[in-house]
């Protein structure tokens, strides 16, 4: 961690520069090693201040809409991808004209826009998102292949009649899982669409991999995508999205109260679970923070809470060394991917300032948020 907390005014985002640049490298080495292209996955990462570093490394974005798309374009360039279950008809002209890969859903979206898309005045490609009926995960809620999925094609309805256009293949399954999970599930998607990838030109393997974290087998992911440049004559690409600042950044966060309730302990923050960090509270997620055991591990307990009126605004039970302080730091980890990008202003709540910390040791706050920012979203 490459900042002094106590010099931020809370509640921070922050972004440590070395650390997202370690990630990049991970990443670009997989580049380096086979040829494929990778993407960052804006839905889980969108703080474009940083894109012009991550674009030294990566090939562009991918975007699940209009305005991820704009963004992509406008603030790191590169190649622009885009998939969404379904294209709203007032964006798909803006559409044609920011992106370079549009991705569709399935063919009944394909044969409404493709009169369209096919007399573009720009060099663009297209292609089918498929479902390989093939699930390696148990939670249905992020599973794509999940039973009554509404994403992606399913082999019943694929239409090798409708591929005219058509030059790539798209799937995405995984989340935050190894390589493993990737190699069974491109066996699914040969033994279902197999027939078809001779033809094309491209193919997505989406995101959910985790290629960043320690334990990652980075060597089969390369055999992976080795394996199907040969066999298949394919260019393949990678859109990660936790993976590219996994571990990169934080939320840094004030104690502004400390109250007993019975015989547990409130440490009152400045800080919000349900506005500043959704998923603990949508996902029963608990996020790590430094210095900090989990409850009963360490000798002083508290329950980390928030300022707003929503009872269960809890961040979770956790143990110190020392007893917590009026205006102590806490410092939640892996804070960067899924958190910018889903906060809100629950009860005015004000929104995270957002900053890099350099790696010469500065400081840089990027954004800072106030009443009018509350305000314009009502």
């Amino acid at each position: 961690m490459n900042f002094d907390p106590n010099k931020l005014e809370t509640p921070c985002y922050i972004v440590d520069e070395a650390l997202l640049i370690k990630n990049l490298e991970i990443l670009k080495s997989v580049i380096k090693r086979t040829g494929c292209k990778i993407l960052l996955a804006q839905k889980a990462f969108s703080m474009y201040s940083l894109y012009p570093l991550i674009g030294q490394y990566l090939h562009g974005t991918a975007a699940s809409g209009l305005h991820e798309a704009r963004l992509g374009r406008e603030e790191m360039g590169g190649e622009v991808h885009i998939h969404s279950p379904v294209y709203r008809r007032g964006d798909f002209d803006e559409i044609l004209g920011i992106c370079d890969y549009i991705v569709f859903n399935s063919f009944n979206e394909w044969q409404k826009y493709r009169q369209k898309a096919m007399v573009a005045n720009r060099p663009l490609k297209f292609g089918i998102r498929i479902n390989p009926e093939f699930s390696t995960q148990t939670n249905p809620l992020y599973d794509p292949c999940a039973q009554g999925s509404r994403l992606g094609t399913t082999l019943k309805n694929f239409r090798p009649d409708l591929l005219d256009g058509i030059s790539g293949i798209h799937f995405h399954t995984l989340c935050e899982q190894n390589s493993d999970a990737l190699a069974a599930t491109l066996e699914a998607v040969e033994a279902k669409f197999g027939q078809y990838l001779h033809g094309m030109e491209w193919i997505n393997f989406g995101g959910g991999h985790y290629i960043t974290r320690d334990d990652y087998d980075i060597d089969t992911l390369v055999a992976c995508i080795t394996r199907f440049q040969q066999k298949y004559g394919l260019e393949v690409y990678l859109e990660p999205g936790e993976a590219v600042a996994l571990d990169a950044g934080f939320l840094v966060a004030s104690v502004v109260e400390i109250a007993e309730s019975g015989k547990t302990k409130n440490a009152f923050l400045d800080a919000s679970a349900a506005c500043h960090i959704p998923e603990i509270l949508a996902f029963r997620y608990r996020v790590d923070a430094l210095g900090a055991g989990v409850g009963g591990e360490k000798a002083h307990n508290y329950t980390l809470v928030a300022p707003t009126c929503l009872s269960g605004d809890v961040f979770g039970e956790y143990s110190f060394d020392e007893p917590l302080k009026i205006n102590d730091r806490i410092i939640f980890t892996d804070s960067a991917t899924y958190t910018m990008v889903k906060n809100n202003t629950f009860n005015g709540v004000r929104l995270p300032d957002i900053a890099i910390a350099r790696q010469n040791g500065e400081i840089e706050v990027v954004k800072r948020f106030g009443y009018e920012d509350f305000k314009s979203r009502l």
